[in-house]
């Protein structure tokens, strides 16, 4: 394994004593907050292995609903997060599952309001690193380290080659880009982790390609 700098074997500066279980876990509700794109109403967090086995004692279960809450690895906020969430209205459940995943530190986050719902799949793979396996149901691989650009769009021909277009047009790198679909003909899913973030111009630029039905940019600065 390559570390790009010391901070990627010492691991983050963190509230809490584990970087896979607290740092990992808060990088996971913030990747899920950004990808809600709101307030949820309710949240159930289903929690998978040593994620399970842990989460109370290792401060997991605070770190998830702290960096939903929109906090960083480093924020003292974290600890009381559980009663900010219900001083906000926000209704939290945690869900002790014993399936085995295919990682240990797995926690799958569904958030819910009147206007939308979403299920948000993480895993903490250590040092704070965290990789998000699928969003929705759909199996994907996003790293958090760079902006990634989600477009669910119709399973037809021609679609994907019209987002890449966009994309060599206005000279964008993709460093990374996955496309996932349930049967063939329905809804996909494409994800592209890009080397810089894209203007609204561009976003709007994708949204009006046939076939595309929703566009949304984590991880911008």
């Amino acid at each position: 394994m390559k570390y790009r700098s010391v901070f990627d074997i010492i691991g983050p500066v963190m509230v809490g004593p584990s970087s896979s279980h607290t740092a990992g876990a808060v990088r996971i509700g913030l990747i899920a907050r950004e990808l809600f794109n709101g307030k949820p109403d309710h949240i159930d967090i289903y929690l998978y292995g040593s994620f399970m086995e842990t989460y109370k004692g290792h401060g997991t279960d605070v770190a998830l609903v702290g960096g939903i809450l929109g906090y960083d690895t480093d924020d003292d906020r974290i600890k009381t997060s559980l009663q900010t969430a219900e001083e906000n209205g926000i209704d939290v459940n945690f869900i002790e599952m014993f399936e085995e995943r295919s990682h240990p530190n797995t926690a799958i986050i569904s958030m819910r309001n009147k206007e939308m719902e979403i299920s948000v799949e993480g895993i903490s793979i250590g040092g704070g690193k965290v990789e998000i396996v699928a969003i929705n149901g759909f199996r994907i691989a996003i790293s958090g380290n760079y902006p990634a650009l989600l477009v669910f769009h119709k399973d037809t021909f021609g679609t994907i080659g019209k987002v890449t277009n966009v994309f060599g047009d206005n000279r964008i790198n993709v460093g990374s880009m996955q496309v996932a679909r349930k049967e063939k003909g329905d809804l996909a899913l494409m994800t592209c982790e890009l080397d810089d973030d894209i203007s609204d111009e561009i976003l709007e630029q994708i949204r009006v390609i046939d076939g595309v039905q929703t566009v949304s940019l984590m991880g911008e600065s």
